[in-house]
């Protein structure tokens, strides 16, 4: 089993910066990549990036060059770095770890607003 429990959501205006933690504990060594998802009402959740454990990384098109994932294998916890944050960006950011075989773990999710 494990636990993720995420931190750093909140308020800031169009152009500023954000960053989101996501900390790991239970059976941590089975995890093989870590991302986040984001869900704004009336829309799909999104795959916004993610992260294996040799540092390889993904990001969604709309938030390359803006935003950037990052891990530390030692305190088993996931990073989101966000910046030129735009109103569009606005929704529930939400953690997930995953083993190389069997189910997602998801956080709680954590609220990033974003004024104009």
């Amino acid at each position: 089993q494990v636990q993720l429990v995420e931190s750093g959501g909140g308020l800031v205006q169009a152009g500023g910066s954000l960053k989101l933690s996501c900390a790991a504990s239970g059976s941590t060594s089975a995890i093989n990549t870590m991302g986040w998802y984001r869900q704004a009402p009336g829309k799909q959740r999104e795959l916004v990036a993610r992260i294996w454990r040799s540092g390889v990384t993904y990001y969604v098109d709309s938030v390359k060059g803006r935003f950037t994932i990052s891990r530390d294998n030692a305190k088993n916890t996931v990073y989101l770095q966000m910046n030129s944050l735009k109103p569009e960006d606005a929704a529930v950011y939400f953690c997930y770890a995953a083993p190389n075989y069997g189910n997602l773990y998801w956080g709680q999710g954590t609220q990033v607003t974003v004024s104009s």
